[in-house]
């Protein structure tokens, strides 16, 4: 920072000619879609020497996964086991039926990898369509070269190194919701053509149906503003009349929200059996007992067949999410702090000095009040991931182009610090690739937990042999929680390997008697190397 303030046109050959290569190709904007498209993917998977496909570590995600084996089987559920109680899970339901209680949006995603290989590849295709949406809303509401810009840095920031592309957790298909929303309304009230308009509005639905279906809540909030914006356009003189953006605007956005509800309800149903009780509210009534907003009043603690859930739910939650003011106060700060950490980690902080001129454009006054709306949503939960905030990926990096545009016309006394600020900003993102890589290349593994490494080996071992197997995961008095080995595929029973639970006080031989035929391992989950061993006869 001090060299660009300094000697703020350092390389300004260099600098000048990559800027003007770069403006040249992002006129091209079709070509432009397809290439942010394909960076993150080819990148991707050219650094799998370095950066293997990752191993699946947090709860949420092999409910996720639970999903899209589900939905590649071609079924939206599953039956409930027998002997549920022994493979009973995080964040899994067990009954009416046995599914994972998230939306399904993201279980598609990785359903369409698994058939096409691997569920990762779901992945893979998710952050390519959010650069894709990312950058095609960004064409709207900016110049050309802007938008390339900003294509880029969500491709660099969520696309290539973040837990975004390297887990099942999601966050993409939201990103990519929310940016089809704003793209859509910007093209919808600059008065295209009207197969352009009736386009818009199509994308504009579907934006919304993504949301509804990977994050309901936030993406609910996130609609708001833009759906206030609509009416007060629709209602403004400025607008053509009802008999025209009826057919044109009204028609496609809301038929497409109208398929998305019955889809939703007939999911629910499928669930839960009541179409209108999401899989995650009954999942919060049979094992969270956290309540979901701030201000809800505390439940009583639940009781659980088996202590890791007892320790998880009644200890772990409630000393890290217990609903006071004081805790409140610290989980806000934790969330704002992890949130910019994800999205703009240090060196993308620089362009938000001018965010007093970005309050002010009228271009980005939508923008605006929409982060507020949603920042507020946000911290009014009492749970928190940066990717729970995936519905503001395109509303942030366009508040930061905006911001990047008026710092580089920033100048003290004729000096064009603003100019040398933004190539700095520019040069940093790119630079940490490169860090990143070397970094993987030293501590290949460091992102991946030493037991899932374990459960994955095992897993592989016994796939391989002969027959079929029933792996018996007992627990230490000192486990830690988060680190479950208890998750299975949709269909059970003719899975190569099913994983159960020892549960103390729990007669385990209806387990084995359903199960006869299997070769059965006990794994000691806790111990410092885990190895299947024949488990004791009973």
């Amino acid at each position: 920072m001090v060299l660009a303030l300094a000697w703020p046109r350092v390389a300004n050959r260099w600098f000048t000619f990559a800027e003007k290569l770069a403006s040249r190709f992002a006129k091209r904007k079709v070509l432009v879609l397809v290439t942010v498209a394909l960076v993150p993917i080819v990148y991707r998977v050219l650094m799998l020497p370095v950066f293997p496909r990752p191993l699946p570590h947090v709860h949420d995600e092999f409910s996720y996964l639970l999903a899209g084996d589900t939905f590649a089987h071609g079924r939206l559920t599953n039956p409930p086991h027998p002997m549920w109680i022994f493979l009973d899970t995080f964040h899994v339901l067990q009954h009416p039926t046995y599914a994972s209680q998230y939306p399904p949006g993201q279980g598609a995603a990785l359903a369409v990898g698994e058939l096409l290989g691997n569920p990762w590849i779901g992945v893979l295709l998710g952050i390519a369509f959010m650069a894709v949406a990312v950058t095609w809303m960004l064409q709207e509401w900016f110049p050309p070269q802007w938008a390339l810009l900003g294509g880029m840095l969500v491709v660099l920031r969520l696309g290539l190194l973040d837990y975004w592309v390297n887990s099942y957790i999601g966050g993409q298909l939201a990103a990519a919701g929310g940016a089809l929303v704003l793209g859509a309304f910007r093209r919808i009230v600059h008065r295209r053509p009207h197969r352009q308009q009736w386009r818009a509005a199509l994308l504009l639905g579907l934006g919304a149906a993504l949301l509804a279906n990977t994050r309901p809540v936030e993406g609910f909030i996130f609609c708001l503003p833009v759906a206030a914006a609509l009416l007060i356009w629709l209602l403004s003189t400025k607008s053509p009349p009802i008999a025209i953006t009826g057919p044109r605007v009204l028609l496609p956005a809301l038929g497409v929200l109208g398929v998305t509800m019955l889809f939703m309800g007939y999911y629910n149903w499928r669930v839960t059996t009541n179409p209108f009780l999401f899989p995650e509210m009954l999942a919060i009534r049979q094992q969270d007992n956290l309540p979901l907003l701030a201000w809800q009043p505390d439940p009583p603690p639940l009781h659980y067949s088996n202590p890791q859930f007892d320790h998880f739910y009644n200890i772990q939650l409630r000393a890290t999410y217990a609903p006071t003011w004081n805790a409140w106060k610290r989980r806000s700060r934790e969330t704002a702090r992890s949130w910019w950490k994800v999205f703009f980690s240090s060196v993308l902080a620089i362009p938000f000095v001018a965010l007093p001129w970005v309050v002010k454009d009228r271009r980005t006054r939508l923008l605006f009040v929409q982060f507020l709306l949603s920042a507020a949503g946000l911290f009014s939960m009492v749970y928190f991931q940066p990717h729970y905030a995936a519905p503001l990926v395109a509303t942030t990096f366009a508040l930061l182009i905006q911001g990047m545009r008026h710092l580089r016309r920033w100048e003290f006394r004729g000096w064009p610090v603003g100019l040398g600020l933004t190539r700095l900003v520019v040069l940093a993102a790119f630079l940490y690739l490169p860090y990143y890589v070397v970094r993987g290349v030293r501590h290949p593994l460091e992102f991946t937990p030493s037991w899932s490494i374990s459960r994955a080996r095992i897993a592989k071992q016994l796939e391989t042999a002969p027959g079929l197997h029933l792996v018996i995961v007992r627990y230490g008095s000192d486990h830690i929680d988060g680190q479950d080995w208890v998750y299975n595929a949709a269909d059970i029973d003719h899975s190569p390997v099913v994983w159960a639970r020892e549960i103390p006080g729990q007669d385990i031989r209806p387990l084995l008697k359903y199960f006869q035929g299997r070769h059965v391992w006990l794994v000691e989950a806790d111990s410092p190397l885990p190895q299947p061993e024949p488990y004791p006869r009973q």
